[in-house]
């Protein structure tokens, strides 16, 4: 990502004014220990499977994006993502230099393999960071429900 300096000074301004939504710091519920977790990934980086739908806004509309995410399956590797992030300011090349920059995948992996954790979800989910967190109630539902019956008790949140 664009560091903000070096923004044009309308960008800065947008983006340093822009509210920032307060939420609890405390879990909802308690989980088993790190060792006997089961842990999914969720970025927000506008990832997807080459032929899933890109992360778009259609011309001519307001730039807002409800929650729409997308589906990647576990066994995936780093060839078979693209990002559509729509931002002109997104920074795409540590991506392309290593896929756990955005997608820790490989180390969520190794962790699983120390023991460090339980074990690594069969699905995650990808979100495109410009949606209002405050929008995504109705998907945060859904993905819950999705964690539930692939038995994920913990999400390492990947914001981009």
């Amino acid at each position: 990502m664009v560091r903000l300096e070096k923004l044009d000074p309308s960008s800065q301004t947008l983006l340093g004014n822009m509210p920032c939504p307060e939420f609890e710091t405390r879990p909802w519920v308690a989980g088993p220990p790190l060792q006997k977790r089961r842990v999914a990934i969720i970025p927000t980086a506008g990832l997807h499977r080459a032929g899933d739908r890109p992360f778009t806004i259609p011309a001519g509309t307001v730039a807002k994006l409800q929650g729409d995410y997308r589906v990647i399956p576990g066994n995936r590797t780093a060839a078979d993502l693209v990002m559509s992030h729509i931002s002109t300011n997104f920074d795409r090349t540590g991506f392309q230099q290593d896929w756990n920059v955005a997608f820790p995948l490989d180390r969520l992996c190794e962790l699983a393999t120390a023991g460090v954790i339980g074990s690594v979800a069969d699905f995650h989910y990808s979100f495109m960071g410009a949606t209002p967190p405050q929008e995504m109630e109705s998907s945060a539902r859904r993905l819950a429900a999705l964690f539930k019956q692939d038995k994920v008790d913990a999400v390492l949140l990947v914001p981009i």
